[in-house]
């Protein structure tokens, strides 16, 4: 028997042909309606992520910034185009977008929040990102602390500045800067001027050599009757107290009043 005088299969081939005749035309209108204007972009709602508050940037900044590059309708809009334009808005640090049915997008903003300045001239935010910015702006929320580090340390930096400003909170002190060097030796200068010399994560750990000069300090400044310039903890057994010319013209075990510990 022939396929043209089988009738199951003619029925299914008709079958077939029926159904994917449905299929075309339910795409084609699908395509036809959705470029009606009725879908046509209008509003952009643009509102603060939960519990990220705006306080650098405005709604209409925005809305503005975006309205210059959203291409396509409600169907055709790309979101991820949208946020990542968002995202090109100085303090802007996260955005999420979705479509409002039938003509409208809603953006979720979360601004970077600054925690401090870095070398370069850029700013760390509150998750160890660093961003670039307005400097004035950031100033608007108080004195930030200057970090400085080798390249990608921004969070390791971040984290460090975190343990020494709790290390130094009985003292009535907080860092005012915070450096790692290219060799990975820490330095932190607080907020009364004393600058402390830290070391390499080797041996005693950093946090433990600022807690045995915290546990110190009232005995030390007693019997110096004045404030320490610079405290070198890099050593293992105490820590030598220095000043600003003696650090400029000794080596690194010279020309210091050494305190030691038990």
């Amino acid at each position: 028997m022939s396929f043209w005088h089988d009738a199951r299969l003619m029925n299914a081939l008709a079958n077939a042909l029926t159904g994917a005749t449905l299929l075309a035309a339910l795409a084609a209108g699908t395509w036809w309606l959705s470029q009606r204007p009725y879908f046509t972009l209008r509003g952009v709602n643009i509102e603060a992520a939960p519990g990220h508050p705006l306080r650098h940037v405005s709604a209409p900044l925005l809305r503005a910034a975006v309205t210059r590059d959203v291409r396509g309708n409600f169907f055709a809009v790309d979101l991820d185009a949208v946020r990542a334009t968002f995202e090109t808005v100085p303090w802007v640090r996260r955005a999420s977008v979705r479509r409002v049915w039938p003509d409208g997008l809603a953006v979720a903003i979360e601004e970077h929040r600054p925690l401090a300045y870095w070398g370069d001239g850029r700013l760390v935010n509150t998750f160890g990102e660093l961003f670039a910015a307005n400097l004035a702006e950031a100033e608007e929320e108080g004195d930030l602390p200057q970090f400085s580090g080798p390249e990608g340390s921004a969070l390791q930096v971040a984290r460090r500045y975190a343990e020494l400003r709790e290390a130094v909170a009985p003292l009535g002190a907080h860092p005012d800067s915070v450096a790692l060097s290219p060799r990975y030796a820490w330095t932190m200068r607080l907020d009364d001027g004393t600058t402390l010399l830290l070391g390499r994560d080797q041996g005693m750990p950093v946090e433990r050599r600022v807690a045995r000069w915290v546990e110190a300090y009232p005995e030390v400044t007693a019997s110096l009757k004045r404030r320490a310039e610079v405290i070198d903890l890099r050593y293992p057994n105490g820590f030598a107290i220095r000043s600003l010319a003696q650090l400029a013209g000794a080596d690194d075990h010279d020309g210091a009043q050494a305190h030691r510990t038990h």
